[in-house]
């Protein structure tokens, strides 16, 4: 009799096939998992914008500051002053963070703001937009936009 040694072309086929079905059934999930996360991280970084204008406000009574003043233009070290407060990341500082776009207004009257966090790429980095004012709710759109005036608030 023959000895056998190695893999026959057919079960190579089909364990290449196998591979591909469990692929295509994680990818989908890995993607909406991913939706998830970069949202959940567009809300808290909101909250921490919201979080951030309050004790900005509080600490230099001038208003409510933009991002380049709540943040740092120095990555790594910061000395809090009323243009680089040290109060958010770097990474928000910058305006982009886990797929979502953010900008920050302050208010003609400087006892107002608006922040809003927008997908980069509609239903790939995010589906819905998220914004907040000096109200403190944050709110959303399905349609990739927000307007803290009239859009959902968050439960």
């Amino acid at each position: 009799m023959r000895k056998h040694e190695g893999f026959s072309l057919i079960e190579l086929l089909v364990v290449v096939a196998i591979i591909l079905i469990i692929a295509a059934l994680a990818i989908p999930n890995f993607m909406r998992a991913k939706l998830a996360a970069n949202e959940s991280s567009a809300v808290e970084s909101i909250r921490n914008i919201n979080t951030a204008e309050v004790e900005y406000q509080t600490t230099y009574n001038v208003g409510y500051g933009t991002l380049s003043a709540l943040g740092t233009n120095a990555p790594g070290s910061c000395t809090a002053t009323s243009t680089n407060a040290c109060l958010i990341d770097d990474s928000l500082t910058s305006g982009t963070k886990s797929g979502y776009n953010f900008t920050l207004t302050p208010g003609t009257p400087p006892a107002s703001y608006k922040s809003i966090a927008l997908p980069i790429i509609p239903g790939q980095s995010g589906q819905r937009g998220f914004c907040s004012d000096q109200s403190q709710v944050i709110r959303y759109n399905w349609a990739g936009t927000c307007d803290p005036q009239a859009d959902k608030a968050l439960q």
